[in-house]
């Protein structure tokens, strides 16, 4: 497949030795957008909203992280945090980027702290966006996105926990979305990366506190009042024990900040940043 044939196609480069799909947009100082763990997820699908409106003040580079997207999916590659932390910083190293600031989604928050915890020298400011990444009990609705088996019907449902507005959930984009998630490779790396009992996978993405609580990174958290997939209780958590954080709730929001509340999400992240820019 093609940038041609799908939007969701960007550029190749060799990252840590996985050859990685991303997006790459925009001139100024790089910010690293780090998507969440839907099904048949990509960098494209979850940013796609927002890509363009950042792009025109900075960089955005937007990757598919290895289990997900247009990234190579190795034989018997075992999808960890470390795995995901190296592939991250490989990207940087590649594109010859020695700092940057750092969004991350959901299961791209829980990736963005493990990141800026191991290298904090390579990050500037931090976005963190319903973000896992901390300990808490398995939500109903993370459980079952993390046990999806692919079918238009599961995928509606999957579709109907993120958004708060569910006129966002049309069977056209379920269509869509249950298409990609049964493009080859795309289920067996899925189901292999979050097999029940999953509560274990919470503890596995999530950073220690004492590690979150020396960040020294300005940072801002966003989290959506109505989020079914991951809990408030996180962000408000994340904003107590990182000192320099301000926290922002997004009402009439599930899950989908970037899609939901898309501009206003892309004005208060680019005004974040913008204070970086300027001193």
């Amino acid at each position: 497949m093609t940038p041609q044939q799908s939007p969701e196609i960007g550029k190749s480069i060799l990252a840590a030795g996985l050859r990685t799909n991303y997006h790459d947009q925009g001139q100024g100082f790089p910010v690293l957008m780090i998507h969440g763990s839907g099904p048949g997820v990509s960098a494209y699908a979850n940013w796609r909203l927002v890509m363009p409106v950042l792009a025109r003040s900075r960089r955005v580079i937007a990757p598919d992280m290895v289990g997900f997207g247009f990234t190579e999916r190795p034989e018997g590659m075992a999808y960890t945090m470390d795995a995901w932390v190296t592939q991250a910083v490989g990207l940087m190293d590649a594109l010859d980027l020695e700092q940057v600031d750092l969004v991350g989604n959901s299961f791209g928050g829980a990736l963005s702290l493990a990141l800026a915890i191991r290298h904090p020298e390579r990050v500037r400011r931090l976005v963190l966006m319903g973000a896992a990444g901390v300990h808490f009990d398995i939500t109903p609705a993370l459980d079952a996105i993390w046990g999806y088996t692919p079918s238009f019907e599961n995928m509606r449902k999957v579709m109907d926990m993120f958004a708060y507005d569910r006129n966002l959930v049309t069977d056209e984009l379920a269509q869509l979305r249950y298409e990609a998630s049964i493009r080859p490779g795309f289920q067996e790396s899925y189901a292999a990366m979050f097999p029940a009992p999953r509560q274990r996978w919470v503890a596995s993405l999530a950073s220690q506190d004492e590690d979150i609580r020396a960040l020294p990174h300005e940072t801002l958290i966003i989290h959506g009042r109505e989020d079914q997939v991951l809990p408030l209780s996180n962000s408000i958590h994340l904003s107590q024990l990182i000192l320099r954080s301000q926290l922002h709730v997004f009402g009439r929001c599930g899950h989908w900040t970037q899609i939901e509340h898309a501009a206003r999400f892309a004005q208060q992240v680019g005004n974040f940043l913008a204070e970086a820019d300027a001193v």
